[in-house]
């Protein structure tokens, strides 16, 4: 699916040749098929199915295939939307190099959304498919994705890994049996692929739930930004403690590891000992960690490696100016995340201090706009540039009355985030998030929803965003039986977050 207008984008870069994801993946299978590929958090068992998995790119490409091929003899078309709600384990790279190399559009999801913000989503982008892990903990998120897809129409398959699967899911643990390549119909689409939407990710703007559609050059566009800034070179290892369930993760993850064509090990939540372990066996390369964690990541000894470059991801970034000098020896990469709109990346200063936001554009040796930083009338930060999203998604939904993306007339997206310019030296400070949006770590939401779902159980209660530490915010609930709106947001599908607003405080009761 090429959205209208995207063939007209030549100021666009076509990457290493116009190459998709799934390309740039098969270039670096060819020259290192026996090199160790994705490495699953070692402490995998404790908190999904099966034992950590280690592929080499031969092996990774093997599932990737026999994944393609299933999804292709479902009768599955091109362009289908897939939806995938999975832990940050290798199936979650393994699952969307498939959906792209069978010409489908992959959705990747956060793990923490239930039935209230699956349903929301899917029937915004007409999801046909999910895909899923049994269970993710004590959540059955198999058993998730089939309610939701009772409540959804267009939604035709549940598939999932793991054992004790509901009845009509297709299992999908059998394409790492594959012993040799599965063939994979071609998708035939007119005009260079990479130019065809290949990730969907969603974003929480003032007017509400966006979702955000990127083709392969976009996408493209923002991970050369992470693999220069970062001073990467060619098959250099990558640990990575965020989960390519946005942009940010895709720019900062995925698509480093396929341009470099290292190893990928992945860490899901944070487990200290399992993530000390990793480190210990990284030895150097990239780790891509939360920013707000840093210091106390750091001050563990866990980043001891001289030779380690650490990303450091920061989804407030109007927390980044009041963060810590940087003292370790690595080198510090900040990566300033404007929701699924765009990222601004620059290594701290000689002193460990992050770099100004400057106004203008922001480029490399390979393309003279990245991004471009401007301003607005508002007061707010808006981007333009390679990686930023040029159209609304699903296509027409820019005729529509619901929330979507907006572009003004120069191209720029408005994302929201409130700033403060020093006219001497040309430079941004950003000061909040959009207007009413919360934030809670990697999560945002509109309190005037919040408040919706908590009245229809209870019209006295409130809830309320208090400063968070790390977390940015916390929402804080007050009910006269917290214990009943607790229960009835988590059996209604909310977010966990916002379950766990009410619950037990002190002597309160519980919740």
């Amino acid at each position: 699916m090429i959205l209208q207008g995207d063939k007209d984008q030549t100021a666009q870069p076509k990457g290493p040749g116009g190459a998709t994801l799934d390309e740039l993946f098969r270039r670096a299978g060819v020259q290192s098929a026996d090199t160790v590929a994705l490495i699953d958090p070692p402490n995998r068992e404790a908190f999904t199915d099966g034992a950590p998995r280690r592929l080499t790119y031969a092996q990774a490409d093997r599932a990737i295939s026999a994944l393609a091929a299933k999804l292709c003899r479902l009768g599955l078309q091109a362009d289908t939307v897939v939806a995938i709600q999975l832990p940050n384990t290798v199936e979650s790279v393994i699952t969307l190099l498939a959906v792209l190399r069978a010409g489908m559009i992959a959705v990747p999801l956060p793990l923490l959304w239930r039935q209230h913000d699956l349903k929301a989503a899917l029937s915004n982008v007409g999801a046909k498919v999910i895909i899923t892990a049994s269970h993710v903990g004590a959540i059955a998120h198999a058993d998730i994705a089939v309610q939701v897809a009772a409540d959804l129409f267009p939604i035709r398959f549940i598939c999932a890994y793991g054992s004790d699967l509901p009845d009509g899911v297709v299992p999908l643990d059998d394409i790492f049996a594959a012993e040799q390549g599965s063939i994979v119909p071609r998708s035939i689409r007119a005009g260079n692929a990479a130019d065809h939407v290949a990730v969907v990710t969603f974003d929480v703007m003032t007017e509400g739930q966006v979702s955000v559609a990127r083709s392969h050059t976009q996408l493209m566009a923002g991970g050369s930004a992470v693999f220069l800034e970062a001073g990467a070179v060619r098959s250099v290892n990558i640990l990575s403690a965020i989960p390519i369930s946005s942009f940010a993760g895709l720019a900062a993850s995925l698509l480093p590891w396929l341009l470099e064509g290292g190893t990928l090990s992945l860490h899901h939540g944070f487990a200290p000992t399992a993530f000390a372990a990793q480190c210990e066996a990284h030895s150097g390369g990239m780790i891509v960690l939360p920013g707000p964690a840093l210091p106390a990541i750091s001050a563990a000894g866990f980043l001891a490696g001289a030779n380690t470059t650490v990303l450091a991801l920061w989804r407030s970034p109007e927390q980044l100016a009041a963060a810590p000098g940087w003292r370790g020896e690595s080198v510090l990469v900040d990566l300033a995340s404007f929701g699924e709109v765009g990222l601004i990346l620059a290594q701290r200063d000689a002193y460990g201090l992050p770099v100004a936001i400057l106004l203008g554009v922001v480029g490399t040796p390979q393309s003279a706009n990245v991004i471009e930083i401007m301003r607005t009338k508002h007061g707010t930060v808006a981007l333009r540039g390679a990686m930023v999203p040029a159209h609304a998604f699903p296509p027409g939904a820019e005729y529509g009355h619901s929330a979507k993306l907006a572009l003004d007339e120069a191209g720029f997206v408005d994302t929201g985030f409130t700033c403060r310019l020093d006219a001497a030296s040309q430079s941004l400070t950003v000061t909040g998030p959009p207007g009413g949006v919360t934030a809670i770590g990697g999560y945002r939401f509109r309190p005037a929803e919040i408040e919706a779902q908590v009245a229809m159980v209870d019209p006295a209660a409130t809830v309320t965003a208090l400063p968070g530490g790390i977390m940015a915010q916390q929402l804080a609930g007050s009910a006269i039986d917290t214990a009943a709106v607790r229960g009835f947001l988590l059996a209604n599908g909310a977010n966990p977050l916002i379950a766990g607003a009410f619950r037990r405080r002190g002597g309160a009761r519980a919740a």
